[in-house]
């Protein structure tokens, strides 16, 4: 049954959903859910109303004297006013044309949509961050087939090695016992006293964990506390798809958000890989910080990364970070700022960028990073047009 459907049924039987928006108070009380067209003659304006709980059959015109629902009044107007400069039409007829009046009714529903998803994604999150979306370019929806998922799901047959020890200090960063986490593995403190990443792309971070002695406010905790600023899923206007935006300033080298998906074998991933290429679409992100074993897959499950456009000028880097997982060919892929980020300003990383090799005192590491976010797989070399639009644009991402 529909949403509809659903909260006829429960007012109907007169039983009462929370989530449906049914209850004692409302089952007498009409609230409107959305306005479908307007009319005017020489002494009022009236709008046709879809009543909230009830069948589209029991629409009603009213008079605007008589309504309450100022905000919707004016998202309308927004919407009404939008589709009449597309039509280059520079007034407000007396009567909706049918096909004006039937493009709001399904803005209408549309923005519904993505506000049932935005709650569902904001239910499934564990992180403080919060998740809004917004598609102000066209009807398209949330998408389909995927789930959100706030950690890596393991692939079959992929086992994760769990740390076994912790550092013993009481101030990781003033004090640390042994160069705490990092040290154990011949590395320096990433963070600053403020949490901001302070060691060069292509180093490794490591960060303390769930057997260390230290308190939840180690300075070495960050990755794992989760996305801290507000995102926007949005729609673009340059036909990129679904892409993310800030809501919040970000200051540089601030953590923002990991790419999770499902661990695959790099075996898996070629065979999904031509699955991909059929449908124009793969989000497959190698893991060969020491070895090319693994991929992570985020086409159908995933987080907010998941809607992160490419740029060849991008605001955001990837660093490899290590917390209760001691297994190096799967770290933990996190994105940082690489420059201070303004609000409402889109977030971007390279899906093809190439880091440097670092050297260390115990070993020496190359770290790149491969994603295909669009048409074809970078191991088939398939020839994609980058539609990033920065002035130092490669033309082509693969």
């Amino acid at each position: 049954m529909s949403w509809e459907d659903l909260q006829t049924q429960c007012r109907g039987e007169k039983l009462y959903c929370k989530p449906l928006g049914v209850n004692r108070g409302s089952t007498n009380v009409y609230d409107v859910e959305f306005i479908c067209d307007y009319k005017k003659t020489k002494q009022e304006e009236f709008y046709l109303l879809k009543w909230k709980g009830f069948p589209e059959s029991d629409n009603s015109w009213e008079p605007k004297r008589n309504l309450k629902c100022h905000k919707l009044i004016k998202q309308f107007h927004l919407d009404l006013d939008q589709q009449l400069r597309r039509h280059k039409r520079r007034y407000t007829p007396k009567k909706l044309d049918k096909d004006i009046s039937s493009f709001l009714v399904q803005k209408a529903k549309l923005r519904q949509s993505l506000k049932r998803w935005e709650a569902h994604l904001n239910q499934t999150r564990n992180h403080p961050g919060r998740i809004f979306v917004a598609n102000e370019v066209d009807l398209e929806g949330p998408p389909k087939n995927f789930t959100y998922i706030n950690n890596y799901k393991v692939g079959q047959g992929i086992v994760l090695d769990e740390m076994a020890v912790g550092c013993e200090c009481k101030n990781c960063l003033e004090e640390p016992i042994n160069g705490c986490c990092p040290g154990a593995s011949l590395h320096r403190m990433a963070y600053n006293d403020k949490g901001l990443v302070r060691i060069r792309p292509g180093q490794p971070i490591y960060e303390c964990n769930s057997q260390c002695s230290c308190s939840s406010e180690c300075p070495n905790r960050v990755v794992q506390k989760g996305i801290q600023v507000d995102l926007c899923i949005f729609k673009t206007e340059n036909g990129r798809g679904w892409g993310v935006r800030t809501l919040q300033h970000i200051k540089k080298n601030t953590f923002i958000m990991e790419y999770v998906g499902e661990i695959i074998t790099n075996e898996e991933a070629e065979r999904r890989g031509h699955v991909y290429d059929c449908q124009g679409s793969t989000y497959l992100f190698d893991l060969d910080y020491v070895e090319d074993v693994y991929t992570v897959d985020a086409a159908h499950q995933g987080n907010i990364s998941h809607f992160v456009n490419h740029s060849c000028n991008p605001n955001l880097q990837v660093f490899n970070v290590f917390i209760n997982n001691i297994d190096e060919r799967l770290p933990r892929i996190a994105l940082f700022s690489t420059r201070a980020i303004r609000s409402g300003e889109e977030l971007t990383f390279d899906y093809r960028m190439q880091i440097d090799p670092v050297d260390t005192e115990s070993t020496k590491m190359d770290s790149s990073f491969n994603l295909a976010g669009l048409p074809g797989s970078p191991k088939k070399r398939i020839r994609v047009e980058c539609r990033c639009g920065s002035d130092s644009c490669r033309k082509y991402l693969f």
